[in-house]
């Protein structure tokens, strides 16, 4: 892959024009490196973590610059009411990038709310589309390293292993210590550890609460920092009246695939970021009502992955490695949501038909190329 601008790099900067912007994303999935690619970026970029960076942060005195970036600044407990500051006494032309690795929209810590000021875009790990994989090898790599920029690049198994370890690390001793009030470290990382084997499946917060041997409300606390942070995402279940589906678990996936065991699990899991990336793209970019569920009932009929638009179901993908026979939940979702869209993707499928009810079966390339 050539060092070509990341795929928002042309909405960060047409939305710099309007207001202000946030690009958030797990940590080292590029927010930095596109900030800098962006003019006038380097005069004006200050990162919250570099000490001589922070002092000019608070004592105001901030770069002679058209363009302000503002790396990690939600670190700062009072970061929403020092931008609000900034933003409503910028002068003409000023423009203001945020960039972090949290969830910045949730990250307020009870400061002045800064709506109709800002534009939220998230950046993801490259996809199949982004990187322009065209054969089953570069499909391949991408399962085996994951999809965040420094592992995929560098194209080495053991050096994505050895990324993906200290990327855990950095992330419970850096971020999780500096904006979470959680202490027991050490039973987070068993908790991280034991996540990845869980994918595909739906998470029980009791389940983990007695492997760890910690209270429900402490598992479910952690989870939800987890998430803040991009560690992981969770899928909720889709419901409707006419269908007997279950509501209660979700299912979780990794930003960071590259850490699943078992070929159909770690499968399944690039299909979700893949979606999940598109999904979020509509939202941030289009301000389009989509969500990414997925449907299990109580008679055991599942679908992988179920997009929702506008409270009604837009598209239905069933993942499996190889080519099968349509699968039973994907039928019989399709014949009750006629209108939505419904396919199967094989990882080394070869077959690309239409059923009589309107299911594709295409070879997982070929789906994955046409999302972003």
């Amino acid at each position: 892959m050539d060092a070509s601008p990341r795929y928002l790099t042309p909405q960060v900067r047409a939305d710099l024009q309007r207001k202000m912007v946030f690009v958030t994303g797990p940590r080292q999935v590029g927010k930095t490196t596109l900030a800098r690619s962006l003019p006038d970026a380097s005069a004006g970029y200050l990162n919250w973590d570099a000490d001589a960076d922070r002092e000019r942060i608070l004592r105001r005195e901030l770069p002679n610059a058209d363009l302000w970036v503002f790396d990690e600044i939600h670190k700062y407990r009072a970061w929403r009411n020092y931008l609000k500051g900034l933003y409503d006494v910028a002068r003409e032309g000023q423009r203001i990038l945020v960039t972090g690795s949290g969830r910045l929209e949730l990250f307020g810590f009870g400061g002045d709310s800064l709506q109709g000021r800002y534009h939220l875009l998230r950046l993801h790990p490259f996809s199949v589309a982004e990187a322009g994989i065209h054969d089953v090898d570069g499909l391949s790599d991408l399962l085996r390293l994951g999809g965040f920029p420094e592992p995929f690049l560098g194209g080495a198994e053991t050096g994505a292993r050895r990324w993906a370890r200290q990327y855990r690390t950095r992330l419970i001793d850096e971020d999780v210590r500096s904006l979470t009030a959680i202490r027991d470290l050490g039973r987070l990382e068993e908790l991280m550890l034991r996540l990845p084997d869980l994918v595909g499946s739906p998470l029980s917060i009791n389940a983990l609460r007695e492997d760890l041997q910690v209270a429900h409300k402490t598992v479910a606390t952690w989870l939800d920092a987890i998430e803040r942070l991009y560690a992981i995402f969770r899928l909720p279940p889709f419901g409707a009246p006419r269908i007997r589906a279950v509501k209660q678990s979700s299912k979780h996936y990794h930003f960071d695939w590259s850490l699943v065991p078992g070929a159909g699990a770690r499968f399944e899991n690039l299909v979700a970021c893949h979606l999940l990336k598109w999904v979020h793209h509509r939202q941030d970019t289009e301000g389009r009502d989509t969500e990414l569920r997925f449907f299990r009932d109580v008679d055991g009929r599942e679908v992988d992955f179920v997009v929702v638009e506008d409270r009604q179901p837009s598209l239905l993908v069933e993942c499996k490695l190889r080519d099968r026979d349509i699968d039973r939940g994907l039928r019989y979702l399709k014949q009750r949501f006629p209108d939505a869209a419904a396919v199967q993707i094989a990882r080394s499928g070869q077959r690309d038909f239409v059923t009589p009810e309107g299911i594709q079966a295409r070879p997982a390339l070929d789906f994955l190329r046409g999302l972003v």
